[in-house]
């Protein structure tokens, strides 16, 4: 963030990753969700964005426009315009945007400003990591697919605006991609003197992916999460496998996971869900405890 002058700052930000899905233009849609997430956890608004794409030689010129297109709708979609990019050459597609967005200096959220008492909400279900996995093994049909992509192309916009309008506290903000909800909630009570509790049975799951989390179709960034929060999360002996697994799983274009005071929590939800139906309560905010997350 860089303060232009007392009324304006600038978010700047940047995201890039290789196709997740098959379909070019789902995967450009995808991409550049993810890209502008950055800016509304921040609470700004997206505004300017340029395209950063590398791709093979030989990838058809047909799935070079349907990712950009993909790209570019969402962008249309955020009420932000794409200025220009930069190309090039690569083995593997890779594609994303460098995203410049305003908010006011004094309005900016911050992710470690958690406080006891909290409640968090989540605006997006997870699964996304293992979904993905399945999706690419075959083993997702064309309605799982969709909800899928349906999701990881939703854009954030819809749950900034609905928190901000509702005039509610927000203590802290981040977007939760892959470090999974544990690693961004991790973020969030890192120095804050505060320990957080996930209430495993209150996290929304994509469809099917308990299922396919207990299959074992687990991506490998999963285990390295859960490896780097070693001694940071206490799971509770209760909470299944497949459970924790997917609460370490890496998200692609997850949700916004808001700390608001926990007496505003319920008439926030009620208002999200006009727009985010899957947006949920998951958990809260307690003195610091011998663990910084407990999973309960």
């Amino acid at each position: 963030m860089y303060r232009i002058n007392d009324d304006v700052a600038l978010i700047q930000t940047v995201d890039i990753f290789p196709p997740n899905v098959d379909d070019p233009y789902e995967y450009g849609q995808i991409a550049a969700a993810n890209s502008l997430s950055d800016v509304w956890a921040m609470g700004g608004v997206p505004k300017l964005c340029m395209n950063i794409f590398m791709f093979p030689e030989d990838l058809p010129s047909e799935d070079v426009h349907n990712i950009l297109l993909g790209g570019y709708d969402k962008v249309r979609e955020a009420g932000a315009v794409v200025v220009g990019g930069h190309t090039i050459k690569d083995n593997v597609p890779k594609y994303g945007l460098c995203v410049s967005g305003f908010v006011h200096p004094e309005k900016v959220l911050k992710n470690n400003g958690i406080r006891p008492g909290d409640a968090l909400i989540l605006t997006k279900p997870v699964g996304t990591g293992v979904l993905t996995n399945a999706d690419k093994g075959g083993l997702l049909g064309p309605k799982e697919h969709k909800k899928l992509v349906d999701c990881m192309a939703r854009l954030n916009k819809y749950a900034s605006e609905a928190v901000t309008e509702s005039g509610v506290t927000i203590h802290a903000c981040t977007d939760v991609t892959g470090f999974a909800l544990l690693g961004h909630s991790y973020e969030m009570s890192e120095g804050s003197g505060c320990s957080i509790y996930i209430d495993s049975s209150s996290v929304p799951f994509l469809p099917e992916a308990k299922k396919f989390a207990a299959m074992g179709l687990v991506p490998a960034n999963a285990y390295k999460n859960r490896n780097h929060l070693k001694g940071k999360v206490n799971i509770a002996p209760s909470v299944s496998e497949d459970i924790s697994d997917l609460l370490f799983d890496p998200q692609t274009s997850g949700g916004l996971l808001y700390a608001i005071p926990a007496d505003e929590a319920a008439e926030l939800i009620k208002r999200l869900n006009e727009t985010v139906p899957e947006a949920r309560i998951v958990g809260y905010a307690d003195t610091k405890g011998d663990s910084d997350i407990y999973v309960i």
